[in-house]
């Protein structure tokens, strides 16, 4: 291809951004033209197997490190309250009661406020400036911690939650704009919470507690300043480093470019749209997978909440670990996390079916979750805990489902904040579980951590049943059309939603 000819087709590359971004006729929108497929295919660049290897590994390796630590450090941040429980926060702050189980609920119930609105805003503004400039007010407000009295603390927990809720829907955009083995590739960063887990509990919250009489603060208190300032770090880092859509990569030349544009025509759905549609919204709502995903997230997070807010103290008052030793006890889990969700996520390069990978992972954590909930013995207790860290492999399954089986940027937003929804009431309603009279045995927290696991698990394999009953009835109105379809060119950018677009297949 000539340089005046490559020209051409990085001109065409904008066109087709800004139409992905800015068209709301469908129909006209279909009528758009370009060359980009046909150059590139002139020179067989789509056949070439060596030249995509290398442009996936190149958007890995100036990708994949920045979403992955930003993850870890999000989840480490959330840690930080469990860590600080035993290290003299519910004594400094006077917490009494189920004082505590309200430091927990009230960080998703700021979460579940702000969902709409922050997807509202990725979908107005540029994803990764957004997400940046909230990672940066995240870290501040962590930092803040140390100095609040109890409702200071509940108001900063709130606020925290209100500023991470851009985090997920936020790297879900940007895997989709790039990938389209979003699974494995949101595998990486979910599950690099558990990078989170072995440094928080270990690298950090086990080393200020080991050398607490060493510094003018206490623990708890440094606990928030250190993740808070790491936190700051990670978000200039993100603002700086991520670009808001392939088209502004600034690591990618022309002609790489124009082919990221290739390799995502399959998932159908552009890079997004700026555009509200009401049509799109309205589908959102009456799609019952919709309301699968709500509950789905909503019964898997209820043992989250709970366990991500009581780990410690279950360790140390429950298991009778000595406080030390609890910080410690976690980084097992984490590593659990980190080698199960990513292996699993990878299996589906073999058995290419995400959903059954996301339903064994979910099925044993279940298990794990009634060893946990049931067992007299501790050592079975703790490995049914540490087990239980595979769980999140189900709300990976559900976010790359979001990612590429739900088209239509309207949709895509609306359906990943209803998720975000079911999450957060989970994650808020967990800590509220365990009861302060039940300390530290906690079984009626224990028994919903099994009961929910339970229903999650089946709502994981309603999801596997709908999607295939779809495409089974999309092929049947394939046939009867005669395999005539006519979509126009570039159809694939010009945001239709996956019930909109009759030659859209779900991803199993």
């Amino acid at each position: 291809m000539s340089d005046k000819e490559k020209n051409t087709v990085v001109t065409e590359l904008h066109s087709l951004v800004e139409l992905s971004h800015d068209e709301h006729d469908v129909k006209a929108a279909t009528t758009h033209r370009s060359t980009i497929r046909h150059e590139i295919t002139s020179e067989k660049e789509l056949d070439d197997a060596y030249l995509y290897t290398t442009l996936l590994r190149k958007i890995d390796f100036f990708l994949m490190p920045v979403l992955c630590t930003l993850y870890c450090f999000q989840f480490m941040d959330k840690l930080t309250n469990s860590y600080a429980s035993i290290l003299g926060l519910r004594t400094d702050l006077h917490m009494v009661g189920d004082m505590y189980s309200w430091t927990g609920s009230a960080f998703y119930l700021g979460y579940l406020v702000f969902e709409f609105p922050a997807v509202a805003l990725l979908q107005r503004f540029p994803v990764a400036k957004t997400v940046g400039i909230f990672i940066i007010l995240w870290g501040v407000v962590l930092c803040l911690h140390s100095i609040a009295n109890y409702a200071g603390f509940i108001v900063l927990r709130t606020i925290l939650g209100m500023l991470e809720s851009s985090v997920t829907p936020g790297l879900v955009i940007i895997t989709s704009q790039y990938y389209h083995e979003v699974f494995l590739r949101t595998a990486w960063w979910f599950a690099s919470n558990g990078i989170g887990a072995i440094i928080g509990s270990g690298a950090i919250a086990f080393n200020i507690f080991n050398n607490a009489g060493n510094y003018s603060l206490k623990a708890w208190k440094l606990i928030f300043i250190v993740t808070g300032v790491c936190t700051i770090f990670i978000g200039v880092i993100f603002f700086i480093h991520i670009p808001d859509n392939p088209t502004k990569a600034w690591f990618l030349s022309e002609r790489e470019k124009i082919l990221v544009v290739e390799r995502i025509r399959v998932n159908q759905q552009g890079f997004g749209n700026k555009k509200f549609k009401l049509y799109q919204f309205k589908e959102a709502l009456l799609d019952h997978r919709t309301w699968l995903f709500f509950f789905t997230a909503l019964f898997s997070n209820i043992p989250n909440g709970g366990l991500t807010n009581f780990a410690s103290i279950l360790l140390s008052e429950d298991m009778g670990f000595s406080t030390g030793k609890a910080l410690l006890m976690q980084m097992p889990g984490g590593a659990v996390e980190i080698a199960g969700c990513v292996l699993l996520a990878y299996c589906s390069n073999f058995l290419k079916s995400r959903m059954f990978w996301a339903v064994l992972g979910s099925g044993i954590a279940t298990i794990a979750m009634f060893l946990l909930a049931f067992s007299n013995d501790d050592t079975t207790k703790y490995a049914g805990y540490t087990t239980t860290l595979i769980a999140p492999i189900g709300l990976i399954s559900l976010l790359s489902n979001i990612s590429s089986n739900v088209t239509g940027h309207t949709k895509k937003v609306t359906v990943n904040a209803i998720l975000l929804i079911g999450y957060c009431v989970g994650n808020l309603i967990g800590p509220q579980t365990f009861l302060a009279t039940e300390a530290p045995n906690f079984r009626t927290a224990k028994i919903c951590i099994a009961v929910f696991a339970m229903l999650s698990f089946i709502c994981f394999n309603l999801i596997w049943i709908s999607y295939y009953l779809s495409n089974k009835k999309k092929d049947r109105e394939y046939e009867e059309a005669g395999g005539e379809f006519d979509l126009g060119e570039n159809y694939e950018f010009t945001d239709l939603t996956d019930k909109e677009n009759p030659l859209f297949r779900y991803k199993l």
